[in-house]
């Protein structure tokens, strides 16, 4: 089997060979070492999956798979056979690449990435930081939200960023001041705080800062996933003003609390439809 993939703007060819006694894997012409099998056949059975495995399969022999390929792959050769991805008899969440890539995910303006299926408690202290590049001026960025009333949610309204917070006693929001849009096409970097009753909003540097006037009230027991460039239709976000979607661009989006720092990568979210991992086309909008 050979094919050519990237995770990046760089695609890398892979070949893999197996016969009656040998399996070897070359990765741009440069090969492991060989090694020696025991029998003569694969004991397989079924399709050919690329990219990743359908969620109602149990692999017997690989181990649980839980992710698909964050990558784009092409030219793929099955025992000399060319295989023709466009004419796959299914699939699922697969998109087209991008001929001119760099770092980060792209969202097309009608999805969203959603993590912590279990939930995530804001509580008193929280920080989120990410980079973005779009040119819509509005837009979710992210939202963490509970059934009641406390959350925490950052959007684009009008070409600023705007982050809001409920402790439980009412929303308050610090909002971005640039004279210029956000939303030029450029990477900005965004750093969100909230310590207790006070919140902090930092945008390429500058900052703006709200004090909640109920100064009682510190903590958003939040237990929902945490949902970044939109939400599902059927959830509920109590400090995002607008359900318009996100499109463009994000990477290096961590959330940090107390001591522990969750990296969080789109490709491991439990879902995000119309989001495509570690790959951002330059001429996203």
């Amino acid at each position: 089997m050979r094919f050519v993939y990237s995770m990046s703007a760089v695609f890398v060819q892979v070949k893999a060979e197996f016969s009656k006694k040998m399996v070897m894997v070359s990765v741009d012409g440069t090969e492991s070492d060989r090694t020696h099998t025991k029998g003569h056949t694969l004991d397989v059975e079924g399709k050919l999956y690329l990219g990743g495995l359908p969620a109602t399969y149990t692999a017997k022999r690989i181990g649980n798979v839980t992710h698909s390929l964050a990558a784009c792959l092409r030219d793929v050769m099955f025992s000399g056979v060319q295989m023709k991805l466009s004419a796959a008899l299914s699939s699922h969440a697969a998109g087209s690449c991008f001929r001119r890539a760099q770092s980060g995910s792209f969202f097309s303006g009608s999805g969203y990435a959603a993590f912590m299926k279990e939930g995530y408690n804001v509580g008193s202290d929280v920080s989120v930081s990410l980079d973005f590049r779009s040119t819509a001026p509005d837009g979710v960025l992210l939202g963490i939200s509970s059934t009641k009333v406390d959350a925490i949610g950052l959007e684009l309204v009008n070409g600023q960023v705007v982050f809001n917070v409920n402790n439980g006693a009412g929303r308050i929001t610090a909002r971005s001041r640039s004279a210029l849009s956000m939303c030029d096409g450029r990477w900005r970097t965004l750093v969100a705080k909230k310590q207790k009753h006070s919140l902090s909003l930092t945008v390429d540097g500058v900052t703006v800062t709200a004090e909640n006037p109920y100064s009682s009230s510190t903590s958003a027991e939040t237990k929902n996933p945490i949902y970044v460039g939109g939400y599902p239709a059927d959830v509920k976000q109590n400090c995002l003003s607008s359900r318009e979607p996100f499109r463009g661009c994000m990477r290096n989006l961590r959330v940090f609390k107390g001591h522990v720092t969750d990296e969080l990568d789109f490709s491991a979210a439990f879902a995000h439809p119309h989001v495509f991992p570690h790959s951002c086309p330059d001429n996203a909008a």
